[in-house]
């Protein structure tokens, strides 16, 4: 019986017209499956359904969502994290993780309150300095990085920033997974994949699946820190805007 899958050009691409074709005619896909954005099930024979490709350096697992959750894409990841995805099926043992050597971006979640309304919030820090590739000599241009980029500085928290075009938060099986900007070859690409998917509280999803958009501050390493309470990190991010090391825009939201 025929599918209502949704297949997008890019995911045609990676897996090919045959097994596209497939799919389409219910060869090859599950009627009923478990949305990879909300895990609530859904039924590809009574709804639109996208097939969302993950793809690693090596390996690529095709997912199902509600078309209303996710649209059909390709979501580059990596390789680690497809090969633990494959590990709670499987049982398998994990590889190994590495330590990195070099600064990271360090991601957390949170809500702001700005004019009486809370909004779903993501500060990015890195572990370490980010010079400018090519530089040497040391020195901190991550906030001057992200000017360029479209982040806009603010010296108070108290407005909600313009959005950032071509950006994107993706969230997936229930979970923080990227942050997206664009591509220089069209399309996205991740600027922050999470090691392994971060967890976000109820009250968080629910606050940017009303607004379907969520705030992105960034701040030099050591500004911020790991706050324990949203109290806290609120009190991080004025003072951090009022000694002028903080950037922010508005990203919409990808997925539920």
């Amino acid at each position: 019986m025929q599918r209502m899958l949704d297949v997008s050009d890019d995911v045609r691409a990676e897996i090919g017209d045959e097994e596209a074709d497939r799919l389409l005619s219910g060869d090859n896909s599950p009627g009923s499956y478990d949305c990879t954005s909300c895990r609530t099930p859904g039924d590809s024979l009574q709804e639109r359904t996208s097939t969302v490709l993950f793809v690693g350096e090596e390996t690529a697992v095709l997912a199902f969502a509600h078309a209303g959750c996710l649209p059909s894409q390709v979501v580059q990841v990596p390789e680690e994290q497809l090969q633990g995805a494959v590990q709670s099926i499987t049982g398998a043992e994990p590889p190994a993780a590495e330590e990195p050597e070099q600064a990271v971006l360090g991601v957390t979640s949170g809500l702001v309150l700005l004019g009486g309304e809370l909004h779903p919030a993501l500060v990015v820090e890195p572990t370490g300095p980010i010079a400018r590739p090519g530089a040497t000599g040391g020195g901190d241009d991550f906030l001057p990085l992200l000017i360029e980029q479209g982040f806009m500085p603010v010296s108070q928290v108290k407005e909600v920033p313009s959005t950032l075009g071509g950006w994107s938060v993706l969230l997936a099986m229930g979970q923080l997974h990227a942050l997206l900007q664009p591509g220089e070859t069209g399309g996205q690409v991740a600027w922050w994949q999470a090691h392994q998917p971060l967890h976000v509280t109820d009250g968080w999803r629910a606050a940017a699946n009303k607004t379907n958009t969520v705030l992105v501050f960034a701040a030099p390493v050591g500004t911020i820190g790991r706050q324990p309470r949203e109290d806290l990190l609120r009190d991080a991010l004025d003072k951090a805007a009022a000694n002028g090391q903080l950037v922010t825009a508005s990203m919409p939201l990808a997925g539920t």
